[in-house]
């Protein structure tokens, strides 16, 4: 019962930071391998729960009239392509180089996270037709690539893709994020599956809290909480790195 009430918890709180901005797979893969599962298959086992997860936000958003369709299909299907490469590169890499990589990128998304400009929700001319839209399908072929490898932050950087190729506000940026995370992460699970490295009790437990989480949150303002969010994502992925890079 603790085990599945920590996996509920921290599922809910990651599925807040994911929709709002992105990073929560920075708590809940690095507790999945505290858990216990290898990193290979804590890397699967997220994935059940970030898929699950975008279906809940992507309702949330849409209830609140917030979409950029066909826009978001178009990188989604780029970023699928992306990561079923990625996903293969992270099946066959060995566990412990994982661990390295991991803590690697988690304090760079951190840094990234903490000096990222606060995002103004002031109305932008959106750009996200002709060379906007091409430039960003290439963009998101490789950050699909990244986010079938890792995923941990990898909303960050949709964020910042959009935002600058595309001008578009944060809040539609959030909006196409959770739809191209659902697009790509279909492609990850089907690898991690395929090659038996997912453990589906964990990750349906955890898909409750971060379901749960990603629904509040997409219907709540996106505005707020940022700077709680920051400092403990920063204590907590300090840590983590630390223990994932020494021991």
């Amino acid at each position: 019962m603790t085990e599945i009430f920590l996996l509920i918890g921290v599922g809910f709180i990651a599925g807040i930071i994911n929709t709002i901005a992105g990073g929560g797979s920075l708590l809940t893969l690095p507790m999945l391998i505290f858990l216990g599962l290898p990193s290979n298959i804590a890397n699967g086992t997220n994935r059940i729960a970030i898929l699950i997860q975008n279906v809940f936000s992507t309702a949330g958003f849409k209830s609140k009239g917030v979409s950029a369709f066909p826009f978001s299909i178009w990188v989604g299907l780029s970023a699928l392509i992306g990561a079923l490469v990625g996903a293969q590169i992270a099946v066959d890499i060995k566990g412990e180089t994982f661990n390295k990589i991991l803590a690697v990128v988690m304090v760079m998304v951190v840094v990234l996270m903490v000096l990222k400009p606060r995002t103004s929700l002031k109305s932008v001319q959106e750009k996200l037709t002709g060379k906007h839209l091409w430039i960003s399908i290439v963009v998101f072929f490789f950050i699909g690539i990244y986010g079938g490898f890792i995923q941990a932050g990898t909303g960050l950087f949709i964020l910042l893709a959009l935002s600058t190729i595309n001008n578009l506000s944060l809040v539609k940026s959030n909006a196409v994020k959770v739809v191209v995370a659902f697009i790509y992460t279909i492609g990850a699970v089907a690898v991690f599956a395929f090659n038996d490295k997912i453990s589906w009790y964990h990750g349906f437990i955890l898909a409750i809290g971060n379901s749960t989480g990603a629904w509040f949150a997409s219907r709540w303002s996106v505005d707020k909480g940022d700077n709680l969010v920051k400092i403990f994502l920063g204590i907590m992925v300090t840590i983590m790195a630390i223990k994932l890079w020494f021991f």
